[in-house]
């Protein structure tokens, strides 16, 4: 399981020309999925995402975490996290996983980050065309990916 972290002054996401949700300071977190992914990798990912201490303290240093200062989260579902660009000039999203796979995986995601926050979360809608809009706010932009713990 991979994720793309962006630090945000606020952030939405637009589907079909209407705003489907919007959050104000927080983190917009993509999440690409593959097949062998389980439960252990969002263990480990959201307690990673919520504990990732990338948020001014009181000196302006990235000191405090989500959870410290209360912040909003946006989860949003990207298959093209997994994209293979070694042959050719066209992407292969082979490794990405189908819906069946993803979108259980996905919704867990969503749930174990909000027991952990103890607060609801916003989301993209899985397999929807999605205009996305952030103010990344630093910029301050983090990949972590499950596989690669050590």
């Amino acid at each position: 399981m991979r994720l793309v972290i962006q630090r945000v002054a606020k952030a939405s996401v637009e589907i079909e020309g209407r705003v489907h949700t919007a959050i104000e300071t927080g983190l917009l977190v993509f999440v690409g999925i593959v097949n062998d992914d389980t439960e252990e990798d969002i263990d480990w990912l959201v307690n990673k995402l919520i504990n990732l201490r990338i948020f001014n303290d009181d000196h302006g240093v990235m000191n405090d975490s989500l959870l410290a200062v209360g912040g909003n989260l946006l989860i949003v579902s990207q298959f093209t996290l997994h994209a293979s660009t070694k042959k050719g000039n066209r992407p292969s999203y082979i490794q990405a996983a189908k819906p069946d796979v993803a979108i259980p995986l996905y919704q867990k995601f969503v749930t174990t980050a909000e027991k952990r926050l103890n607060k609801g979360v916003s989301t993209g809608e899985f397999g929807a065309h999605m205009k996305i809009h952030l103010v990344n706010d630093g910029p301050v932009t983090i990949i972590i990916d499950s596989k690669n713990r050590a």
